[in-house]
């Protein structure tokens, strides 16, 4: 038996055995196999990606699930992918040809810059895989997709063929969502609002004759370069007289009628006229449908105003333009009022532009049909969400939805398959058209546009598997089981899954839709490269030093501040973890529908967790000579030696047996945090601080009594069963240190070649024993009590203790008095029935029984008692701090929800403390 190296290494093992996995095809799932299914597509990361806490996050639980399925018999497969990512690639090609040779993609071309994007692609677009493999994941890598692939792009097609032949694609001049940096339209998902401090300025539009004027509100008084209406409520007695009249629309020289509109116009909002501007606002539109009024577009396609305006304002930038009109207004005496408002600003979700609502002619998708199915399915059951209050989200915006923008002013994405001739006719066709499908003319032309990324990515579950054709893959893996993505993307991903799915394949795309939360920083603030608290995961994999740190935020173009906060919270760099540390990490701290709080402090506990299931597999490898895991499971199959288990024997194999269950359940139930607490609490405290403590005397007896070596080998069997089922249950959460041990240990014959591939442990009701869990608790208890005693008063030697119990918990106590004193430091034991207690004594509670610890002598009673009030003092004013905090409206109504509830947490752990604290001052005072 090889006897591992006294430190785990995390970066020679991880790399050694992701290697081997690989060689071995452990990953790849076979269609053909009559095993239960369970797969799970990835959501395809961007080809422009670095790997980041998100990514890490979701191969964290996507590879916990995959390896635990995997373990237990089904059939999984895990399909890897990239999405091309239209705008996201495009700008950064762009940027490159920009900065390297002072080019525009024009001066390429489309067909050359084309090229050159797919150059980048291949050099640099798969980085993110590679990043992805450094945390674990196992992904059926011979099935890897890529959304322009020729399969795809196969696939893509023909979904834009058959939704224009059924009616659900069409062509409109539509008003849409463009935007100026990018030069594209944009959907209402991809654009992100936010409250933004402006003006609110009341304009004046007179009668031409000069008997009255009415006043609109506006936050955007271009626009109104663009006016083909002034609307009032027809109920409005104050206007009603005006509805068929003319305006003057100042600045222009044009009039425009006064409509009646109850739709658009609150009698009790503003003046109660409103400015009607159909080519830039999308319920002005609505209202210029129902009233014929003229639609004029007042922007070129760079957001600069163009030849619909006077002439004074042509070509200058939105922004330019305000202030001139306003200024000009002013100027007429027809600015009446300028006042603060607050308004949601929408926001390009790549270039951070201002997003301008313009009337274009766009392809777009029609969603109410695809939607109902997508709503039934939901409620019918057939998908259901978790953590569940997600449904009620779906189910708002699904039954809201509007038509779906799909062209976008792109090079790089998925050409839209439509040619048109010089006579207006359209070809929509599967292949490349070489002639109008109408009049037959040769001079045809593709459409310029591109479709939008997340067209292709609805396709993902079931284009990936070889749809449009009906191929073995589709027929096993689809409907996937789990779509694990962020809610983040529920509507820009998930719903359209849902929509296509449904259409295209008649059945759900998945199952389950987990929808996991965000990471953010240990004090709850999202991360960003601006506040400088953004943790790249390979940094902690690998390490860091500050000095790389702050090289690379620099690279980023971070600001003063952000390199500052580096410098304070990063002062020694990030020291090397491992994957496994912080996959459990994020795994353990993934509770439903509560983002995730990383600290550094978290992972490197979790880092010391592996080096704790090091050491056990160190100890165990030691004390296992001449072990026969053939011999010892044949022996607890068939009962027998049974009398050779000692109580620690049974109740670490009956605690085996629960933590297998309780794990199981947890994974059932997707509660990850639930699952990696239980088998933490097994490892560090059943496993490694109880049983192996507890088996020392019986593995170190070198006697030759029969019952000694019977007692003996029964130890080893049980050590070695429960840190090889331990390993299995790990495995999932941390792959690399789990498969690096369960190789070295001793294992029974016809066992398989690496752990990923053995069964995942399954409880067995013969080998639960309540009695002795019910009696090692009880010695646990006591135990705890001692100890929690001698930190209290700061005891170092051994002390006496008396228990005092009835006569039940005696009996349960009787015999197994060594369990006690082997595991901490007492002098004498005493075991009495219940009465007065002993003098010099301190006290400790733990159900029917009560635990004394002789102090008198043992301790400085004077100094103990000057050290407890001084804790006293200085717990009283930390309490004054945080209740002045709480207790300040500002904070309440400035701080974020989750520092206010942790403020109020911290008030009540102080409180907890301060009883604690006096107790055991009045304890002291009694002696």
């Amino acid at each position: 038996m090889n006897e591992l190296p006294k430190a785990y290494d995390p970066a020679q093992v991880e790399q050694r055995w992701y290697r081997f996995w690989l060689e071995q095809r452990y990953f790849h799932a076979d269609a053909q196999i009559p095993k239960a299914p369970f797969s799970i597509a990835i959501p395809p990361p961007n080809v422009t990606g670095s790997l980041h806490l998100g990514h890490a996050l979701f191969v964290t639980i996507q590879d916990l699930l995959i390896r635990w399925r995997r373990m237990g018999a089904y059939n999984a497969m895990w399909m890897p992918g990239t999405d091309h990512a239209g705008i996201a690639t495009q700008m950064v090609v762009e940027r490159n040809l920009k900065a390297l040779e002072g080019k525009s993609r024009h001066d390429l071309g489309r067909e050359k810059f084309i090229e050159r994007v797919w150059e980048w692609k291949e050099k640099n677009g798969n980085r993110i895989i590679e990043q992805l493999k450094v945390m674990g994941a196992s992904c059926d890598w011979d099935r890897e997709r890529f959304t322009m692939d020729e399969g795809l792009s196969k696939a893509v097609r023909e979904a834009f063929v058959r939704l224009y032949e059924e009616g659900l694609i069409y062509r409109a001049q539509r008003l849409i969502n463009w935007c100026p940096t990018c030069r594209t339209a944009l959907s209402d998902l991809e654009v992100e609002h936010s409250d933004t401090q402006g003006s609110l300025w009341h304009i004046a539009y007179p009668l031409p004759d000069g008997s009255g004027q009415l006043v609109v509100a506006t936050t955007r008084p271009e626009t109104m370069l663009g006016d083909t209406a002034v609307a009032v409520h027809p109920d409005d007695p104050r206007f009603s007289q005006w509805i068929g009249k003319e305006v003057e629309l100042p600045l222009t020289g044009r009039k425009i009628p006064v409509i009646g509109d109850a739709q658009l116009v609150d009698i009790e909002f503003g003046t109660g006229a409103v400015k009607v501007t159909p080519g830039h606002d999308f319920n002005d539109f609505e209202v210029g449908q129902r009233h014929k009024l003229e639609t004029i577009n007042i922007l070129n396609l760079d957001g600069t105003l163009n030849d619909n305006v006077p002439l004074k304002y042509r070509g200058m930038p939105v922004a330019k333009a305000r202030k001139e009109v306003v200024a000009d207004l002013e100027a007429g005496g027809l600015l009446v009022k300028t006042e603060p408002h607050q308004l949601s600003l929408g926001r390009c979700s790549r270039s951070d532009d201002v997003v301008e609502p313009m009337l274009s002619l766009q392809w777009f998708v029609k969603t109410e049909p695809l939607a109902k199915p997508a709503i039934d399915a939901v409620n019918e059951g057939k998908t259901k969400f978790i953590p569940e209050s997600w449904t009620k989200t779906y189910m708002h915006w699904m039954t809201n939805i509007r038509d779906w923008c799909i062209s976008r002013q792109l090079w790089w994405g998925h050409r839209i398959p439509v040619w048109y001739c010089g006579d207006g006719h359209i070809t929509v066709s599967r292949e490349d058209v070489t002639a109008c499908g109408t009049c037959g003319s040769t001079a045809v032309q593709q459409d310029q546009d591109v479709l939008d990324t997340w067209f292709s990515s609805s396709l993902w579950p079931f284009s990936t598997l070889g749809w449009p054709e009906m191929t073995r893959e589709l027929k096993t893996f689809y409907p996937t089981s789990v779509m694990e993505t962020g809610y983040d993307i529920l509507f820009f991903w998930v719903a359209r899954m849902m929509m296509m799915g449904l259409h295209f394949m008649k059945k759900v795309p998945f199952r389950t839709v987990y929808l996991h939360a965000i990471v953010v920083d240990e004090h709850g603030d999202k991360m960003s490269k601006v506040k400088g608290n953004v943790i790249d995961p390979l940094d902690v994999v690998y390490g860091a030093t500050k000095e790389q740190l702050l090289a690379k935020a620099r690279e980023q173009l971070s600001p003063p501040s952000a390199l500052a906060n580096i410098e304070k919270s990063f002062p020694d760099g990030i020291p090397a973890a491992g994957a496994d540390a912080l996959r459990f990490t994020l795994a353990s701290l993934a509770a439903q529908g509560r983002n995730i709080r990383l600290s550094l402090q978290r992972v490197e506990g979790y880092r010391h967790f592996a080096n704790k299931l090091w050491n056990a597999a160190r100890f165990a490898m030691m004390n296992l000579q001449g072990f026969d895991a053939d011999r010892f499971g044949d022996a607890l199959r068939e009962g027998v030696d049974t009398a050779a288990l000692t109580l620690a024997d049974r109740w670490i194999l009956s605690r085996l047996q629960r933590t297998s269950a309780e794990v199981d359940d947890a994974l059932e139930a997707f509660r990850f945090n639930d699952a990696a607490q239980a088998i933490y609490h097994f490892v560090w405290d059943e496993f490694c601080s109880g049983y192996m403590e507890l088996v020392k005397p019986i593995l170190y007896d070198d006697s030759n009594e029969v019952m000694a070596q019977k007692r003996k080998r029964a130890a080893q069997g049980c050590l070695a069963m429960s840190l090889e089922t331990s390993c299995r249950l790990l495995h999932p959460f941390m792959p690399f240190i789990t498969e690096e041990i369960w190789q070295q240990l001793p294992k029974a014959t016809g066992t398989p070649g690496s752990i990923m591939i053995t069964m995942y442990p399954v409880s067995d009701s013969s080998l639960l024993d309540e009695a002795a869990e019910a009696q090692m608790g009880l010695i646990q208890d006591v135990t705890g009590a001692v100890r929690n005693l001698r930190a209290e008063y700061n005891i170092t030697g051994k002390v006496d203790v008396t228990v005092q119990a009835n006569e039940a918990a005696r009996a349960m106590l009787s015999g197994y008095e060594s369990l006690i004193t082997s595991q901490i430091k007492i002098g004498e034991l005493k075991m009495m029935p219940e009465g007065t207690p002993p003098p010099g004594t301190v006290m400790n509670v733990v159900g029917d029984v009560q635990v004394y610890v002789h102090i008198a002598g043992s301790i400085d009673v004077p100094a103990e008692q000057q050290r407890i009030e001084k804790d006293i003092k200085k717990a009283e004013k930390e309490r004054a701090g945080v209740f002045g905090r709480l207790n300040n409206p500002s904070f309440k109504d400035r701080a974020p929800a989750d520092v206010v509830e942790k403020t109020e947490r911290d008030l009540a752990g102080l409180d907890e403390r301060l009883v604690k604290l006096a107790d055991s001052l009045q304890r002291l005072k009694t002696l």
